[in-house]
Parts: C-alpha cells; sequence; structure tokens
C-alpha cells in the first residue's frame, strides 16, 4: 500500500496498446473462439457444411487436369501428375485462402473492432488458422493418394512437407497483415490482392514441371524465380508426396534445401514488415471502420 491508496504500487498499462504478435499468443483462448465464429459462421445453413472445402479444390484440380493432362498430354511426360498436380494445389489453395480471408478480416470484424479492444492481429492470424485447418484434410487426401500410387514416406519427406506448410503458413499471414491493414483504409488493396492471388497458381511449378521453367528462363530469371517463396513451398510438396514416385528424377531441385531456407527467412522478413505496417496504421482502424 502506497500512500493510503490499496494495489498503488502495481503497475498500469496504458490500455488499448497492443504487443503485436506477442498478444497473440498471450490470448490463445480469444483466439480459438474468434477462429470457431469465424468456422460456423463459414458453414452456417450450409447442406454440404465441410465438404465445400473440398469442392473447389477438387472442381479446380479436374479442370487443369483434363486441360493439361489430357489435352496437352502432360500426364504422358510427367510421371504420376495427378499426384503432382494435387500435391501443389494444395499449397496454392492453402496460400490463396489464407491470403485473401487475412486482406478482408479487418473490414470483416469491424463491429467488433469498433466496440471492443482486441489485438487486432488475432484476425489475419485467425483466418490463416481457419485455412490451414482446411488444408489438413486435403493433405490427408493427397497421402491416401500417393499411398495408393506407391507412395513410402520417409522422415525427410515428412519434414519437407511440414516446412513447405510453415513457409505458406508465415508468409500468408504476414502478407495478410500488411494488405489487412491497407485494406482498411484502401479498398483498392483488397482487388490488387485478387490479382495475386489469381497470379498464384501460376507463378510457382503446379500445373507444369520445374524443369521447363529452368529450360526456357536465362539462369538469372530462375534464380528470381526460385526467390519466390511459393515455389520452394510447392517443391518441397512435391519432393515429400511425388519425388518418390518420380523415376527420371529429372526435375527435382539440388538447391531445393538452399532455397527453402531462403523461403523461411523471406517469409519472416516479411513477417517483420507486415507486423511494423499493421501496428503503424493499427491507431485508425477504429475510426476508418
Amino acid at each position: 500500500m502506497t500512500g493510503g491508496y490499496p494495489h498503488a504500487d502495481i503497475g498500469l498499462q496504458r490500455p488499448g496498446v497492443s504487443r503485436g504478435l506477442i498478444d497473440v499468443f498471450e490470448h490463445r483462448y480469444l483466439l480459438t473462439l474468434i477462429v470457431r465464429k469465424e468456422v460456423q459462421i463459414r458453414y452456417r445453413g450450409s447442406v454440404l457444411g465441410w465438404l465445400w472445402s473440398y469442392v473447389k479444390p477438387l472442381v479446380q484440380f479436374a479442370v487443369f487436369f483434363v486441360a493439361l493432362g489430357v489435352f496437352l498430354r502432360l500426364s504422358n511426360s510427367i510421371d504420376a501428375y495427378p499426384l503432382y498436380l494435387l500435391a501443389g494445389m494444395t499449397v496454392i489453395s492453402f496460400f490463396t485462402e489464407a491470403f485473401a480471408n487475412g486482406t478482408r478480416s479487418l473490414v470483416d470484424n469491424a463491429p467488433l473492432i469498433k466496440k471492443i479492444y482486441v489485438p487486432r492481429e488475432m484476425f489475419p492470424v485467425s483466418s490463416m488458422i481457419v485455412a490451414a485447418i482446411n488444408t489438413l484434410p486435403q493433405m490427408i487426401v493427397v497421402g491416401i493418394i500417393a499411398a495408393v500410387l506407391g507412395w513410402q514416406p520417409t522422415a525427410l519427406g515428412v519434414a519437407a512437407i511440414l516446412l513447405g506448410f510453415v513457409i505458406v503458413a508465415v508468409l500468408s499471414t504476414a502478407l495478410g497483415m500488411l494488405f489487412g491493414a491497407i485494406n482498411v483504409s484502401f479498398r483498392d488493396a483488397q482487388s490488387f490482392v485478387d490479382i495475386i492471388v489469381m497470379c498464384a497458381v501460376w507463378a510457382s511449378p503446379v500445373m507444369y514441371q520445374l524443369s521447363m521453367v529452368r529450360s526456357t528462363l536465362p539462369d538469372w530469371a530462375f534464380t528470381l524465380y526460385l526467390l519466390n517463396p511459393l515455389t520452394p513451398a510447392v517443391e518441397l510438396f512435391h519432393y515429400g508426396f511425388w519425388a518418390p514416385l518420380d523415376t527420371s528424377g529429372s526435375d527435382q531441385l539440388p538447391e531445393l534445401w538452399l532455397f527453402a531456407g531462403i523461403a523461411v527467412v523471406t517469409s519472416v522478413i516479411l513477417l517483420f514488415v507486415g507486423q511494423l505496417v499493421f501496428r503503424r496504421l493499427e491507431g485508425r482502424f477504429a475510426q476508418v471502420l
């Protein structure tokens, strides 16, 4: 007791001051509630419910497989092409869902942001977690298909899959925070994100083999292509699921682990930048929304 007032020696903290992602992890229970709310809202009144998480990716897979695998006959030149395509599309689906929903998350939760203070980073982080929840069953399906085709998992292959998953999780959270903060004041950011999402599937070796890019681009351009964090992430999934079934071995990247490490560093740097921009713009969120 100091000066006759109880508890006056307890340090006070100015309300509404965020410590960024640290607050998100310290309020894990609140994060769980937000994730649960987003999942329930997404499938409220839906007949198929969770099955919708598979309908869109499977329809996209069917369209691309018929167009590329059958009509352009990539199935004849790429071993286990359906598995190659599905593994890569799982990565891209995770990224596009987490990134796009993270960008919209602050605007979509405007009523909550205007009423009470919560660490605002929770909203893009929760969007990433919801996307991850939807992606995990898809990965199980890819694993089952691979096993039917004769795939036998290895410790290094599983590690590659997990590393690719982590890269996409960090990258999509970083970009979701960055563009989500900008989208509060400038809704054009959401349209720009839609363009990025549309191009993402073609900017990494999902539909085509990496060897095709290597043989077409000059060395410096191919290096820039590999510096896209999504490229190593997709290749890590290919390494884990598809490479054991590739009899030629011609499309495997010798520098995979090097560029995977660069992708991790790049994603972490972008997360730091996204946090800085988020903190800079956060004070105006409630007012603008």
